[in-house]
């Protein structure tokens, strides 16, 4: 896949068909300037939009870099998810944690591509756990942080996958920083445009993701290739229930293929938080968001049937 200009974008609008839509909840700033945009067709139908994320199943997913795969429960590999979320949640989309690929190699890709084909399966997005700080006062920390998202905008290409999620690492130097922060993600999302893949960042670590630092960074950037990944309930740990709906409300407004639904979280002493799952989807319709929808239920607990109400939920208020 290659990025289109802005006139070939336009033409593209009269050849789609009744199945999808392509998106456009661009800033007007993007059309203006004549930025190419990204040319993604997403799917209308309610459960066509809906993904599953492979890290509510991280206890059981058997992976060389799975830091959380737990040997009491019965094991499942990368490979075997596309089918396992087929069968089980009627869900042909996903979205495949880094840590859970058993290798990058050209091999095992090709591998997982026929997984995904043999189960009439996508991948809409790829979450990547970069360790490296892409604010960091060191240069060559910066460096490094921007290859490894390189790297993964290169396995989406190969993979189909329409955006990659990078992880903004803290810094031990530094205390969250615009400027340097936005200068690396300018070079991945120019790399990332170059492929038609779209980066986005999500509302995750309390310090280094935290929202309205998130939006700070996207809109310096100011690149249709580098959007936000609204997560339901990550803020709500840090945050009261108001701000949390606000920052919600930010990330959307800058979001366009991927965002993360869950009804709660919990926090490192086990308190529950819980949030509005029909306020914060009034809040995605409300941005005219288009893109995906992907379940990632996060309670220590099996996620399965947490997994299958989200689903249910998700497919009334998409209704």
């Amino acid at each position: 896949m290659t990025s289109i200009t802005r006139r070939s974008f336009l033409e593209k609008l009269s050849t789609l068909t009744a199945g999808g839509v392509l998106a456009g909840t661009a800033p007007a700033t993007f059309a203006a300037s004549g930025q190419s945009v990204p040319h993604v067709v997403f799917p209308t139908a309610p459960r066509d939009r809906i993904a599953v994320a492979s890290y509510p199943f991280r206890a059981y997913i058997d992976a060389p870099n799975n830091r959380d795969r737990d040997p009491k429960l019965p094991g499942i590999s990368l490979l075997q998810l596309p089918s396992e979320v087929a069968t089980k949640f009627g869900v042909r989309n996903i979205e495949p944690l880094a840590e859970h690929f058993q290798s990058t190699d050209p091999a095992y890709l090709e591998q997982f591509r026929q997984a995904l084909q043999k189960a009439n399966a996508h991948v809409v997005n790829i979450p990547t756990d970069i360790r490296q700080s892409f604010y960091d006062a060191d240069a060559a920390t910066r460096r490094q942080a921007i290859d490894a998202a390189k790297k993964w905008v290169d396995v989406a290409v190969v993979l189909n996958s329409p955006g990659i999620r990078t992880h903004v690492a803290g810094a031990k130097n530094s205390a969250p920083d615009v400027p340097r922060a936005a200068g690396s993600l300018r070079e991945v999302a120019t790399y990332a445009a170059q492929k038609n893949i779209v980066v986005t960042l999500e509302n995750d670590d309390p310090v280094s993701e935290d929202a309205f630092f998130i939006v700070k960074v996207i809109d310096a950037v100011n690149s249709p290739y580098l959007r936000a990944l609204p997560d339901f309930a990550n803020s709500i740990l840090t945050h009261d229930p108001a701000t949390n709906y606000r920052a919600v409300e930010t990330m959307f407004q800058r979001a366009y293929n991927i965002s993360h639904v869950k009804d709660g979280e919990v926090d490192d002493h086990g308190k529950q938080f819980t949030i509005d799952l029909k306020k914060t989807f009034d809040i995605a319709k409300s941005a005219n968001y288009r893109g995906y929808f992907s379940i990632e239920f996060d309670a220590p607990t099996d996620p399965y049937a947490p997994t299958t109400k989200l689903i249910e939920q998700t497919l009334q208020y998409l209704l």
